[in-house]
């Protein structure tokens, strides 16, 4: 099991997850999964030390009512590098952490060793619109979520009980605060991807109905020297859909990365 922490800050309390040895291993989660360990943070942690902070109003992360946009975001998440005194981590983020590792990338890339992007939100590609999650019913989410709807059991409880229900309107809440306008994207980033420096793994889920793949190839054409990979039969849920495959091509990404800078990994 992993331990659990508590960063404390003036604007409140930053809870994170933590379990594994290795070089250190930031990871920003999606809309879901905030303050839980799953079978895909149990894969890295046998590599590397993985860190799993929930964002401001996520998980068990306090509400931080003065972060109140992507930019705040950034400079909330370079305190909390600071505060555990990483030292140009790996730095692998899903969707809306995606889109939140990207912008840390861009905004101070002296401080990510390497990044990993998995069906990133964060781009607007007006051919290629986001699915709008807000508007759709629990049975849309799931379809617009998992290729295999089977699978979505690793997301949602069949029978959620009331506080299950709260975590999920909360985590919902935080995103709507981060992404509601515009719509889970920053019109200004395309220009600005560029200036990442960091060694990039830009994956993503062939059969993603949230995130059409386009966003992928965007990023990937955009990051200087990004390399591109797809995994098949799995949708936009990722690391709880095919969280082996998953972390397998991040593992794969991030040693060969060691071996090319004689880093540890």
């Amino acid at each position: 099991m992993p331990n659990e922490e508590f960063l404390e800050f003036p604007g409140g309390r930053v809870h994170l997850l933590r379990g594994g040895e290795g070089a250190p291993l930031l990871f920003l989660h999606a809309a879901g999964g905030a303050g839980r360990w799953l079978e895909w943070h149990e894969l890295l942690s046998k590599r590397f030390d993985v860190i799993a902070p929930d964002a401001p109003g996520f998980g068990g992360s306090d509400e931080f009512p003065e972060v109140e946009s992507m930019d705040d975001l950034v400079y909330h998440y370079l305190d909390v590098i600071d505060r555990l005194g990483l030292d140009r981590p790996h730095l692998v983020g899903g969707s809306f952490g995606g889109w939140l590792a990207a912008e840390i990338a861009v905004q101070a890339p002296h401080r990510v060793g390497s990044l990993v992007l998995l069906s990133a939100a964060g781009l607007r590609l007006p051919d290629h619109p986001v699915a709008d999650i807000f508007l759709m019913t629990p049975d849309q989410v799931v379809e617009a979520l998992f290729h295999d709807t089977s699978k979505a059991s690793a997301a949602f409880p069949p029978d959620p009980d009331v506080e299950a229900i709260l975590a999920i309107y909360r985590d919902m809440t935080a995103l709507a605060r981060f992404s509601w306008t515009p719509f889970l994207n920053n019109p200004k980033l395309e220009r600005r991807l560029h200036r990442i420096t960091a060694r990039t793994l830009v994956a993503w889920p062939g059969n993603d109905k949230l995130i059409p793949i386009a966003h992928g190839h965007r990023y990937a054409e955009l990051i200087p020297n990004a390399e591109f990979t797809v995994v098949d039969d799995c949708g936009h849920a990722m690391y709880f859909e095919r969280p082996a495959e998953f972390a397998e091509v991040t593992v794969d990404f991030l040693a060969a990365r060691a071996e090319l800078t004689g880093a540890s990994a």
